[in-house]
């Protein structure tokens, strides 16, 4: 009886002091991510540019503001875009070059290895302002190169599509080295006696990645999905800051950027907040449907 009570006290000291442990990290969530967020939904529904010393209370009008304008919706087209570019190339290209990297290549890994991965050390402002200098339509090498062959390079900045196309390939350049190692660190953790018994069969290589290598490591493609996703919303601020500021006519914004051009530009604080919330809100809708549809079909070990 004594023995029970004394685990059972021991176990008490046990569980205090890991809520003890979490309390830092609580309280850097609480400063850094709760308050603002809650912050965000107060300012949401007040009219305030920064300025005055008193915020108006507009009930929901900003939010009738956000979704009655046309521009949020060609925002939120744009973020579209970035997302499903951004998936094409930083979840699905990394994955086939893991694969091949780690299955077929047999000399040089290291060097392929430290050369996709060595982008993601460099500042994406560094990267903005060297890809801006490259892909310069008058006088960047690749326009030079292409005026041997008699081809003109278009004007990417100023045309709707091929800028989003651009801004996302620069933030790839940034992200893909990332996203390449962590798979290939999954694919790399593959029974290798199921990869060679499918190969002792003949097994075309297409067919051990969609039927081995894809499903065992599922798990960290969904990571690598949702990452991708997150990217699509955040990182491509980088680019569009240093680039574009969201021109032309708002053709190269998304939502991020847009909410940060409406607060600290515009200083409408109110509806940059309502539009804040209604990314939020989209973007854990898809959280959703990516667990629901995406992740019952993923196979996790043991």
């Amino acid at each position: 009886m004594h023995a029970v009570k004394a685990t059972n006290k021991r176990m008490s000291k046990e569980q205090w002091l890991a809520y003890g442990l979490l309390i830092p990290t609580l309280l850097i969530f609480a400063l850094f991510m709760f308050w603002p967020f809650v912050y965000t939904i107060y300012l949401s529904f007040f009219d305030w540019n920064m300025v005055k010393p008193t915020k108006e209370f507009v009930g929901f009008q900003n939010y009738i503001d956000v979704l009655s304008d046309p521009n949020t919706y060609k925002v939120f087209g744009n973020t579209f875009l970035y997302i499903v570019l951004l998936l094409i190339i930083n979840c699905s290209i990394p994955y086939v070059f893991a694969f091949i990297l780690d299955l077929v290549l047999k000399r040089y890994k290291n060097f392929y290895k430290g050369a996709m991965f060595l982008p993601s050390v460099i500042s994406l402002v560094v990267g903005s302002i060297l890809f801006t200098w490259i892909l310069n339509p008058v006088s960047g090498p690749v326009a030079i190169i292409l005026d041997w062959f008699g081809v003109e390079m278009p004007i990417w900045s100023k045309m709707d599509g091929w800028v989003i196309v651009v801004l996302s390939l620069i933030t790839s350049w940034k992200v893909f080295g990332y996203n390449f190692i962590v798979l290939y660190a999954s694919i790399n953790g593959i029974s290798r006696e199921i990869i060679e018994a499918a190969k002792l069969d003949r097994v075309p290589l297409w067919k051990i990645f969609f039927h081995i290598v894809l499903p065992m490591s599922g798990a960290t493609g969904i990571y690598v999905l949702i990452i991708t996703i997150v990217q699509g919303l955040q990182y491509v601020f980088t680019p569009i800051k240093v680039i574009t500021q969201g021109g032309p006519n708002y053709a190269s914004a998304n939502a991020i950027y847009h909410a940060y051009h409406e607060a600290f530009v515009l200083y409408r604080t109110g509806h940059s907040a309502a539009l804040s919330i209604l990314t939020m809100a989209i973007f854990i809708t898809l959280l959703i449907l990516e667990f629901k549809f995406v992740e019952r079909g993923v196979h996790y070990e043991n």
